[in-house]
């Protein structure tokens, strides 16, 4: 944001900059209010309301973001965190769980971050009914999950989704299928903000509507928002008064992301005096998660370290493996009282990610977002825990996607856990190139998911099809050349090999 006041301040003397600069904030923030304002005149009904309370949101995003002066962190002051500040999760799994667990089980809420769409596995619809195994979808085996502990332990853990407005009617739709399982199911809205332009920081919208013109000028602003819109929906207090007092929040596309019955004890057996507000699950960095959020001392607060708040000179240290050693998952466990509290007092503090994008006519735009974690400062006794590995499973790309439906792993009550014929627990470098990048693609190529059971890497680049029970192990690099395609017949048995060219693999 300084950097929009210093090109419109030139020539102004220094002594005059910090009024100018104020000046200039107070018109911007005045335009603002105008412009949303005539965007909610053009509502009616229920849309108005539910758009004022978001537009309240927006307004105090977009005032904080006039204020910012300069990087959000003071490299200086960044320590490690104190050593009882992150737990290793072998240490909390070490105490014994009580006979009943039923009491601890119900008072938790399962939250699913629903608002994605599948675009980048070229998918239309919500990415949480992608088929990711057996025909089941992101949604149903969480779906399984909860049933599955609602049925062994005699509970009524419900599950939540927050939705976008990209996703909340086509999950709605679905949610009908699952009238008959034992789990109730609640669904909420994220906001959804104006798109700014980048120019004037005034909307692009032209009215509340989202066809036509305005079909891509709002956004869902980031999972941050899940502590207001969870509030303004009023299912925070119902399930409050329903005796529910965590909540078990992750990406949805997360399959590692299940309920831990060692972390909820952990949680609920806190004396309350010192009752823990906030667990942050965070795991091992690899290089393949440099960019990764970390966790930091700073200001005597544990705090999240994102990327984006680096200064450009500090980024290499940032990824270094060895300075900072763990990323957050993103998977979360957080007080419901205390979120109701810090909502109430406005006592929620989040860095505001600027996320700039240029819409489809050419438009510079940007939006402002904020990220669930980044509140971690804001809750009493926060923790990190340092979890295993297995529980970051994310499904981001088709390579993932992969990983994810070979006899890697074994399902069972919608949980998927490493197969123990593997030798060594670590999960296979898997690169497959542009062929490969819509899932329909991907369908396409394989008749049938490889055995990946020894397999350390595999490449695939160009155009390559894969027969059924190919067997993959060790180094396995498949490239076509350009106009060239590689057919891997029924039966191949690839052993830290280099496949390339115009090659039709006939030695099994």
């Amino acid at each position: 944001m300084a950097l929009y006041f210093e090109g419109l301040s030139k020539g102004v003397p220094n002594g005059g900059m910090a009024q100018f600069q104020e000046v200039m904030r107070q018109q911007l923030e005045t335009s603002m209010h105008t412009e949303l304002e005539k965007l909610l005149d053009t509502a009616t009904g229920g849309d108005k309301e539910i758009s004022k309370k978001d537009f309240e949101g927006f307004k105090k995003l977009f005032h904080r973001f006039l204020q910012v002066k300069g990087p959000s962190v003071d490299w200086p002051k960044i320590h490690r965190p104190p050593e009882d500040s992150i737990q290793p999760y072998d240490k909390i799994a070490a105490r014994p769980l009580p006979d009943s667990l039923a009491d601890s089980l119900n008072k938790l809420v399962v939250v699913k971050l629903n608002g994605g769409l599948g675009t980048s596995m070229g998918c239309k619809g919500p990415k949480s009914l992608i088929s990711v195994r057996n025909e089941n979808t992101f949604l149903d085996l969480t779906v399984q999950q909860i049933e599955h502990l609602n049925k062994k332990y005699n509970t009524d853990v419900p599950l939540v989704l927050m939705n976008s407005f990209n996703t909340d009617e086509d999950t709605k739709k679905i949610l009908q299928k699952y009238t008959h399982h034992r789990v109730k199911i609640h669904t909420f809205n994220q906001s959804r903000y104006p798109r700014i332009n980048k120019e004037s920081l005034l909307p692009v919208a032209t009215d509340i509507g989202m066809t036509g013109e305005n079909a891509d000028v709002w956004y869902p602003p980031g999972h941050g928002d899940i502590y207001a819109s969870f509030y303004n929906s009023g299912l925070l207090d119902q399930l409050i008064a329903e005796g529910k007092e965590y909540i078990f929040v992750s990406n949805i596309d997360n399959l590692g992301a299940t309920v831990d019955l060692n972390i909820l004890h952990h949680l609920v057996s806190q004396p309350n005096g010192k009752r823990c507000e906030f667990i942050m699950e965070v795991t091992d960095k690899t290089r393949a998660d440099v960019k990764g959020g970390t966790l930091i001392q700073y200001d005597d607060k544990l705090r999240l370290l994102e990327i984006a708040q680096v200064p450009k000179a500090h980024v290499d240290e940032f990824k270094s493996v060895t300075k900072f050693k763990i990323f957050n998952t993103n998977n979360l466990w957080i007080s419901l009282g205390a979120i109701k509290r810090l909502q109430e007092q406005n006592a929620l503090d989040m860095e505001i990610i600027v996320n700039p994008k240029t819409l489809d006519g050419g438009q510079n735009v940007i939006q402002l977002e904020t990220a669930v974690g980044a509140a971690i400062k804001s809750f009493d006794n926060a923790l990190g825990i340092n979890v295993p590995r297995s529980r970051f499973l994310p499904v981001k790309t088709v390579s993932d996607l992969l990983l994810v439906m070979s006899n890697l792993y074994s399902l069972e009550a919608g949980s998927l856990t490493m197969s123990q014929k593997r030798e060594f627990p670590t999960t296979p470098h898997v690169k497959l190139g542009s062929s490969f990048t819509k899932v329909q693609e991907y369908q396409t190529r394989f008749e049938s998911i490889p055995d990946m059971l020894e397999l350390d890497h595999l490449t695939v680049s160009g155009d390559v099809t894969f027969g059924k029970q190919v067997s993959l192990k060790g180094t396995v690099i498949i490239i076509a050349n350009h106009g060239d395609r590689i057919d891997i017949p029924a039966g191949t048995i690839l052993e830290n090999k280099i496949v390339s060219g115009n090659l039709r693999i006939l030695d099994h």
